[in-house]
């Protein structure tokens, strides 16, 4: 069983800072409008003529009804024929990307995400399934996983979800306070989210995971730490616990929230420090960013190993995969360049009724940006930076190349939040909760941007 890790309150105030979530180096408020079409195709054939490891993204908007505190990108109706609509738009998509894919690529990840992915019926489902195995070939052993919203689930829907391949499920609960909930226009009693997993339990699914929010309306230490306790029920191999970006200028449902009734700050730190230390007194593994697993389960195994890696899914066990995003507003990644679909359901639509690939935004990637990449992820997954293998790797002097970050990591040294030697860098046990704070010393963009991120804690 994992230790229990103690959390030093006076050192999240310190660090409690805005900065990225490093899903991305650069960060997508890098990416840019300006880009010309031919050069993003020239650039995917390139990628195309060898074969790679894929790992698909699509994005499934809809929902029944809106959450108040959501930050994601949704379109919200109880109209199921619209995503007939949508799926025929998705074919298209697939039509346009798999020719430029090299026809011995296969896929080992695949995430169903959303919006509700469980928003489409069984046969719609179906159909979802059958045109992905339609347009790319899947390793026997890839990892499939889709997010459901039990509040809609039915047993049909878990079914056609494992009969096109998932095997790992992951569901919201956000709180389990019927105050909360209705605070949030999210009403999901225990029973709901207990019938789901056992549903996922039952069909065979290999993995669980649950997601909780910490800083929403009403919420207390108390009674967050008792919705942790019957989450810990469930026991989900992992879990993701989020803190709470009250950010109504970007979200104007957010302005419905009773906002009287958010948490302080301090609060929040308090609720943080009770997940972190009971999670990981209860045997789950903080991987850092907010999510914790099971000391046996494949992303705990990762990390020991050396071969996590971060995307824009958060962080993945397959390593050295070309990302692939289907679905509006998804984001692409390859060795060169990222790319991000159009993010309203209108100029999606357009651009693929005029046989054009629905991308708004891209950025390709410089030299300097893929060393500084390779870092950054290194520390999100590694938690360690080895100085001589890392120069190795990337054909240079290490610590000259970064000889001011080094320096600049002497303050979170004196703190103990790293190890700094010869040899490398190493993140110490208390360091996991600032492991965004360590990666922007190395982010060279970051005192450029104007759009303000959330807190790093």
């Amino acid at each position: 069983m994992s230790a229990r890790l103690e959390v030093d309150l006076d050192l999240v105030r310190k660090y409690d800072v805005p900065g990225p979530r490093y899903t991305s180096y650069p960060t997508a408020v890098e990416f840019g409008t300006e880009f010309a079409e031919s050069d993003l195709l020239s650039d995917l054939r390139n990628t195309g003529k060898t074969p790679k490891p894929l790992s698909l993204y699509v994005h499934l908007p809809f929902c029944a009804t809106l959450c108040w505190f959501c930050g994601c990108t949704t379109v919200i109706s109880r109209d199921q024929r619209k995503a007939d609509a949508y799926l025929d738009r998705l074919e298209r998509e697939l039509a346009l990307t798999a020719p430029l894919v090299h026809a011995d690529s296969r896929v080992v990840q695949l995430h169903l995400g959303g919006g509700s992915p469980n928003f489409l019926s069984p046969a719609q489902i179906a159909r979802l399934g059958a045109l992905l195995k339609q347009s790319f070939r899947f390793a026997a052993d890839a990892e499939q996983s889709v997010e459901l919203d039990p509040r809609r689930l039915t047993l049909e829907h878990v079914k056609a979800f494992r009969e096109i391949g998932i095997t790992r499920a992951s569901f919201g609960v956000q709180d389990f306070d019927e105050r909360v909930q209705t605070a949030i226009h999210r009403v999901q009693p225990q029973t709901m989210s207990d019938r789901a997993a056992a549903w996922i339990r039952e069909l065979g699914y290999e993995s669980l995971s649950i997601d909780l929010v910490y800083g929403l309306p009403y919420q207390s230490v108390a009674s967050f730490e008792h919705t942790l306790e019957l989450a810990l029920e469930l026991r989900p191999s992992r879990f993701s616990v989020f803190s709470y970006a009250h950010v109504p200028w970007l979200k104007p449902a957010q302005k419905l929230l009773p906002v009287a009734q958010l948490p302080s700050p301090d609060v929040k730190l308090s609720m943080l420090k009770a997940v972190i230390e009971r999670l990981t007194e209860s045997g789950y593994v903080y991987i850092g960013m907010d999510h914790f697993a099971l000391e046996t389960d494949d992303l705990a195994v990762a990390q020991r190993s050396r071969t996590l890696q971060r995307n824009f899914q958060g962080y993945s066990t397959r390593a050295g995969a070309d990302i692939y995003g289907f679905g509006m507003s998804s984001i692409s990644q390859t060795a060169t360049h990222y790319r991000q679909n159009e993010k309203t359901l209108h100029d999606y639509y357009a651009r693929l009724d005029r046989d054009q690939l629905p991308v708004s935004r891209a950025r390709f990637l410089t030299d300097e940006d893929r060393l500084r990449r390779q870092v950054i992820v290194r520390i999100m997954c590694d938690l360690a930076l080895d100085y001589d293998e890392l120069s190795a790797q990337l054909g240079l002097d290490f610590r000259q190349h970064f000889a001011t970050e080094l320096k600049a990591l002497e303050g979170p040294r004196r703190d103990e939040l790293v190890e700094l030697t010869d040899a490398g860098l190493s993140v110490t046990e208390t360091g996991r909760l600032f492991v965004r704070n360590l990666a922007m010393v190395f982010d060279a963009y970051l005192g450029q941007s104007k759009r303000a991120f959330s807190k790093t804690i």
